[in-house]
């Protein structure tokens, strides 16, 4: 990505498999844990979240114009704006059944932060959780 060379599936397959071991490891430790990360593919969501119950989804939701003025702002970041218009072509968001905590990214990040801890508190509160991939 930093070469401006979207990643494939093949290269984005052994992060994946990283992210669902690391997931794995936090379970087993009995341990919350956050992951960030563009999962832009149902099947990317598939691996790292799968049957695991207890893992939710939370898609920031955003248009082309508001994530590029925040990656035009970024510094030193890994991936270049001539990369965005990839991002979304791969975008696949996310289906009723995946059960996404959906968060529009257009408030500042201290307001994004507050919207997601409430909707994961009113998730658990509700015991909602994946019903299976």
């Amino acid at each position: 990505m930093h070469a401006g060379i979207p990643l494939t599936d093949a290269d984005r397959a052994p992060w994946l498999a990283a992210v669902a071991a690391w997931i794995d490891g936090q379970r087993k430790a009995g341990k919350p844990g956050i992951i960030t990360c563009s999962a832009l593919k149902r099947s990317y969501r598939d691996l790292i979240i799968g049957d695991r119950q207890e893992v939710r989804l939370v898609y920031l939701r955003g248009n082309r114009e508001i994530i590029g003025q925040r990656l035009a702002g970024r510094q030193g970041h890994f991936m270049p704006p001539s990369l965005l218009q990839s991002q979304f072509e791969a975008l696949e968001d996310p289906a009723p059944e995946e059960e996404p905590l959906v968060v529009d990214i257009g408030p500042p990040a201290g307001q994004l932060v507050e919207e997601i801890i409430r909707l994961l508190g009113t998730s658990a509160a509700a015991g909602q959780g994946k019903t299976g991939a």
